[in-house]
């Protein structure tokens, strides 16, 4: 294979690995659990992690693999994102008191519940 060849395949590589990576990152999942589980200190006031317990709002345990949140509506990330967004029934909306970084580490770590 001649030079040009071979430098045309590695960009075309690069960008194919730089749009996949940019893919992930829009589909979700690039938070950090760890960081998120600070973020949640926030929460814990109202909401245990480690049990189904209700406190002022429900215990979050296993969100992810229930088949509906408290409000009824379906436990996906969607429906999961706009809650915590848009807040109601009691709890505050946080779109405008987490940063995109925090929300995205408050994700992660909820998926770990």
């Amino acid at each position: 294979m001649n030079r040009s060849k071979l430098i045309v395949c590695g960009l075309s590589l690069a960008m194919a690995a730089s749009l996949s990576f940019g893919q992930d990152k829009k589909k979700g999942g690039a938070g950090d659990a760890a960081k998120g589980k600070e973020v949640f200190e926030q929460c814990s006031v109202c909401h245990n992690a480690d049990s189904d317990e209700k406190k002022m709002g429900p215990g979050l345990k296993g969100l992810f693999k229930k088949a509906k949140m408290a409000d009824g509506k379906p436990a996906t990330e969607a429906n999961i994102r706009t809650k915590i967004n848009a807040g109601g029934n009691g709890m505050p909306a946080y779109e405008d008191m987490l940063s995109k970084e925090e929300r995205e580490n408050l994700m992660a770590y909820l998926k770990t519940l």
